[in-house]
This record gives C-alpha cells, structure tokens and sequence, in this order.
C-alpha cells in the first residue's frame, strides 16, 4: 500500500489527476447541477454532491496512472 501512495502522490500523477477532475468534474457538474445553479438552489447537500462530483474524476485518473506505472515498472529487466 506504501508504494500506492508513493506514486499517487508523485507531482507528475497529481498534477494530471488534477487537470482530468478539473476538466470531467467540470462538465459533470455542468450535467447534474448545472439547472439548479443557475436556478439558486445552492444548499450543504447539493455543495457536498458537487464536491464529490470533482474528486471521483480525480482518484479515478490517479489509480489509473498508479496502474499504469506498477506495469510498466513490472515490464522492465
């Protein structure tokens, strides 16, 4: 598990991770929410869904290039 976080936390997989929750978060929450934004109705629950919405994308993306990495660095002599 320590070399999960190792590489999860490594500033190139944070960094894309961050441009990919950034980009899918943003249309998502475009999609799910974006009628009750523009009517207003902006409570806790509603933020916490959104919220959500945004960090999905983000651990999705980094378990992704975590993945990818514990492979390639299986596939080398």
């Amino acid at each position: 598990m320590s070399e999960f976080f190792r590489l999860a936390f490594r500033r190139d997989v944070v960094r894309r991770s961050l441009v990919y929750a950034v980009i899918v978060g943003g249309i998502l929450v475009a999609i799910n929410h974006g009628t009750a934004l523009l009517a207003g109705q902006l409570d806790s629950s509603r933020v916490w869904r959104i919220a959500l919405t945004v960090v999905v994308p983000y651990i999705v993306s980094t378990s992704s290039s975590v993945g990818a990495l514990r492979e390639s660095g299986r596939r080398r002599p």
